[in-house]
């Protein structure tokens, strides 16, 4: 029987480092795209014989970096090797992430033609003070513009992302971009919180501040570089998000994740429920069976190691019972629906009780989790403490 895979390929590619952004990408020029899109297609190649027979692809997520600045024929031989190396299924769920300013009628129109049928289009504001702010190349305008020309392209499954506790954002100015970007009814917004990490232009700003002694990142203004909200508004904002989107008809099911009916992320739901997918390009992740491992980060050895098929696969891990415990726990319980009880024994061949037990009757008598005879979930106070609560399920006890 064939078992379902998921794919994920990175575009490791974007015009500009966002402030914020600590993910894998860089600003590249023509050449280095055109080397690297050549080993991605190779990579691609010589996963038919491991994967094509066993295999059905359920969905693929074309992510980055910025997929949208790659030209149309790229596109379409990426395409063309995915269709020669798997069996991809006719309902499968493709989406490219695209940023306004990347776009153009004639980019839409052959992601169409190659079958991508749902974009992720990064916004993070209305606001142009915070765009420009957060380092994004485009105005609001300009991702209407992007927006429009999609739907008039005919996609019917778009999903737009936010991120919400910017410097100098105030509960008002993030309930007009909601409002906004709900009014204009795409399937699926994705609001996340904004977390200064290392190694960005934000954490070197912020959290140098704080070194020096001021106390908080939240202190740290000064005229070019409005300081972040206080505890109290990233709270207010945090609390009004899922209030004013089930307004507009959208559900929560996940932590940071709102979808009209039926247009849940397929890709998304894959990975907190712990189903197989592929990473494919660089330092891309896989799960695959009871193993995890990424592809190298470095771009030179990537491009050298695919054309003189070395390996390419690092940091191999073999996922004990345990391990695999842990993670169902972290991400199942991410989804508004919880865990199933019964999926939890189908799966690992024990009773959640037995394994949680105390855990479980902790959390609940806290107020924490939503226990019952068929599912586990987070209650709405247990949602803005979610990190405490994943913390009680490490190190289970599976003997």
């Amino acid at each position: 029987m064939e078992k379902e895979l998921e794919l994920y390929l990175h575009i490791p590619f974007c015009v500009q480092k966002c402030a914020y952004c600590d993910f894998l990408s860089a600003p590249s020029d023509e050449a280095q795209r055109i080397r690297y899109m050549d080993a991605l297609v190779k990579e691609i190649g010589g996963y038919r014989k491991k994967y094509h027979d066993d295999y059905r692809i359920t969905t693929i997520f074309i992510g980055g970096g910025t997929p949208s600045l790659l030209e149309e024929n790229q596109i379409a031989d990426l395409f063309h090797a995915l269709q020669q190396t798997f069996q991809i299924e006719q309902d499968a769920e493709i989406t490219i992430e695209a940023n306004p300013g990347t776009v153009t009628e004639e980019k839409l129109a052959a992601w169409k033609s190659v079958g991508i049928n749902r974009l992720s289009i990064g916004l993070q504001s209305v606001n142009d003070a915070e765009l420009k702010l957060l380092g994004r190349i485009h105005t609001y305008e300009e991702f209407l513009e992007t927006y429009r020309t999609a739907r008039a392209q005919g996609f019917e499954n778009i999903n737009i992302d936010l991120i919400s506790a910017v410097p100098g954002q105030t509960v008002g100015s993030w309930s007009h971009t909601l409002t906004s970007i709900a009014g204009l009814g795409p399937e699926h917004i994705s609001a996340y919180s904004l977390i200064i990490e290392e190694g960005t232009p934000f954490y070197d700003y912020y959290g140098e501040c704080r070194k020096d002694g001021s106390g908080t990142a939240r202190d740290c203004a000064s005229a070019d570089m409005p300081g972040l909200p206080d505890e109290d508004t990233e709270r207010k904002i945090y609390e009004m998000t899922a209030d004013l989107l089930a307004g507009y008809g959208y559900k929560r099911y996940e932590i940071s994740n709102y979808a009209k009916e039926g247009f849940a992320c397929r890709h998304n739901l894959g990975y907190w429920e712990r189903k197989q997918y592929l990473g494919i390009g660089l330092g891309a992740s896989s799960l695959i069976g009871h193993q995890r491992y990424h592809n190298t980060a470095d771009l030179e050895t990537y491009i050298y190691k695919v054309q003189k098929k070395e390996e390419i696969r690092e940091d191999i891990e073999e996922l004990s019972l345990s391990d695999e415990i842990e993670e169902h726990m972290f991400l199942g319980l991410r989804k508004t629906e919880g865990i199933s009880v019964q999926g939890f024994m189908e799966t690992f061949g024990k009773s959640i009780f037995d394994i949680y037990g105390k855990e479980l009757e902790k959390l609940k008598s806290e107020g924490l989790l939503e226990v019952t005879a068929d599912a586990v979930r987070l209650t709405e106070r247990g949602i803005d403490v979610s990190n405490t609560v994943f913390v009680e399920f490490l190190d289970p006890v599976t003997d």
